[in-house]
């Protein structure tokens, strides 16, 4: 058993060091070497290297939770939310590559949001195909889905290409917990600009930006057939008419052509601004140029509702017409108050550009008309121009705005907003007279109805306040905590309306002996030459 012991010993022993010969003459393949992610330094905090690259990028992003209430007049319809919630997730990539051109540079943002409620769930972004709504009994209307490429740009060498804030926009609601005081911002439209540095704190910047996110209806909505009687409703593919009277060839008139009032993408809104930075602050001077057009005509009808076959009419041409829109802002720092103090100023006018003064921007964007609250009393008009019936040419609407926002620090933790804004938005009469005598679009006839008229809401001139204050408490980086109260105020600024939160529907069909407006059957009708609301919001915000 000794014997047999050593040999299995002897030989397994001489078996190891024969395979250990073996193993070191094979050839060793060495392992790729380990690259471990480097912070990169030349673009400030949380940037790093892309391993394998000279690429820098930062991931951040955003989680925010927001509830507020919303004054109502009306549980009528879809009316009746008081409250409404939101929770919004954001992703931000930022990559930055160093080249012999300077920083080349590639920014994307994505916000998801799930939206609730009154206020909250956003027509305006239904509109302009950032959002989806649910479709349920009691869900639509006031259940919401948010996807919006927020951002998506490439910066090269003083070139914008892509997805980005409008170059016309300064204030653009930075002290705001949800912007809506009146001003510009539209933060995502598709550019292309260039920007030269002149060096002290100078800029200045040409933009090619996209008229889609600018366009704001012109008046129309009648249904061809029936100008008196059958409108559309201003919905998703709805048709947008408006009537233009046609002749015979020897110039009298015999019917109306109902011209389509969509507009069309035929060309870009040119954008200018003149921007200087410095310790002190900032100033910018900006303007732009938007093209208003429409289609041809759809249908050619007597006055009477019937078909005149084709070429035995002459009709004017709807033309294309340009509107324009300048601005002016200043930030002021003033850190003699607190750290962190600033003070903002602007003002806008434009004519045929109303989204560039942001006229709407409380109310709700890319709609001809809307109520400042459900239930509201009457709806203020937005609309950028209205066809004259008799010569075919648009008469532009002019709109202006103010805005002042200061933001204090109480403390490094506590800090406050005030924000106020003004701004009125004012239309052609003769446009008006003129569809209000074809009965168009609930205007009423001036000389068979004129109470219809006098008190009809439709294209008449408004003034607007917006005003609030906030408190934010940040106990530690990057974590807000905050509520916001806001007013509005929309006031007709000649005559009087009839009062659809007292009379829903309700329609003047004459006025008494004492110039007041009364139903068909004699009955007295409220007015009211104002309407009012308020809000209050709140917000827990972690940036990261």
């Amino acid at each position: 058993m000794k014997l047999v012991k050593s040999l299995l010993l002897g030989s397994a022993a001489g078996l190891t060091v024969v395979a250990g010969a073996h193993a070191a003459d094979l050839p060793i393949k060495k392992a790729a070497p380990v690259e471990y992610v480097r912070v990169c330094s030349a673009y400030g905090a949380g940037f790093f290297f892309v391993p394998g690259t000279d690429t820098c990028l930062r991931v951040s992003g955003r989680a925010r939770f927001e509830a507020g209430y919303s004054q109502g007049y009306s549980r009528s319809g879809n009316n009746g939310d008081l409250m409404g919630y939101r929770g919004l997730g954001r992703l931000n990539l930022d990559a930055r590559t160093q080249t012999a051109y300077g920083t080349l540079r590639a920014f994307v943002r994505f916000e998801l949001a799930s939206r609730t409620g009154a206020y909250l769930n956003s027509g305006t972004q239904q509109r302009i195909a950032n959002a989806f709504p649910a479709l349920g009994v009691d869900t639509f209307g006031r259940a919401q889905q948010y996807v919006n490429v927020d951002k998506a740009f490439i910066q090269f060498a003083g070139l914008t290409a892509g997805r980005a804030a409008s170059f016309y926009d300064f204030y653009a609601h930075d002290f705001e917990i949800i912007g809506t005081s009146l001003g510009s911002d539209v933060a995502s439209t598709n550019l292309l600009a260039y920007t030269a540095t002149f060096g002290n704190g100078f800029s200045a910047t040409v933009s090619i930006e996209d008229p889609t996110f600018r366009k704001n209806p012109l008046f129309g909505t009648a249904t061809a057939g029936n100008a008196a009687s059958q409108f559309a409703v201003f919905t998703a593919a709805a048709t947008n008419l408006s009537p233009v009277v046609a002749t015979n060839a020897a110039g009298v008139p015999i019917g109306e052509a109902f011209y389509d009032l969509r507009q069309t993408n035929r060309m870009p809104d040119f954008v200018g601004a003149i921007r200087y930075d410095a310790a002190w602050g900032s100033a910018q001077l900006s303007a732009a140029v938007h093209e208003l057009n429409a289609q041809n005509a759809t249908t050619v009808l007597t006055f009477g509702g019937a078909a005149i076959p084709a070429g035995t009419v002459v009709t004017p041409r709807v033309n294309s017409e340009y509107g324009w829109a300048v601005q002016g802002g200043l930030k002021f720092n003033l850190p003699f108050i607190a750290a962190g103090d600033s003070l903002y100023l602007q003002g806008s006018y434009g004519e045929g550009a109303q989204i560039y003064t942001g006229y709407s921007q409380y109310i709700g964007t890319y709609t001809a008309s809307a109520g400042n609250t459900q239930g509201s009393p009457f709806a203020a008009y937005f609309t950028d121009a209205a066809v004259n019936p008799l010569t075919g040419k648009m008469e532009l609407s002019t709109s202006w705005t103010v805005v002042g926002s200061y933001l204090h620090y109480w403390a490094p933790e506590w800090r406050s907003a005030i924000i106020g804004s003004y701004g009125e938005m004012s239309f052609g009469k003769t446009s008006r007279a003129l569809l209000g005598g074809l009965n168009f679009n609930g205007l009423g006839n001036p000389v068979n109805s004129p109470g219809n008229f006098l008190f009809s809401a439709a294209l008449r001139d408004t003034s607007q306040i917006v005003a609030g204050a906030s408190l934010i408490w940040s106990p530690v980086k990057d974590l807000d905590i905050g509520v916001e109260g806001l007013y509005n105020r929309v006031d007709i600024k000649n005559g009087r309306v009839i009062d659809q939160n007292k009379v829903p529907g309700g329609v003047a069909a004459a006025v008494n002996a004492a110039g007041l407006p009364v139903a068909a059957n004699g009955a007295l009708l409220p007015t009211t030459n104002y309407a009012d609301t308020f809000q209050v919001r709140m917000r827990v915000q972690r940036d990261f």
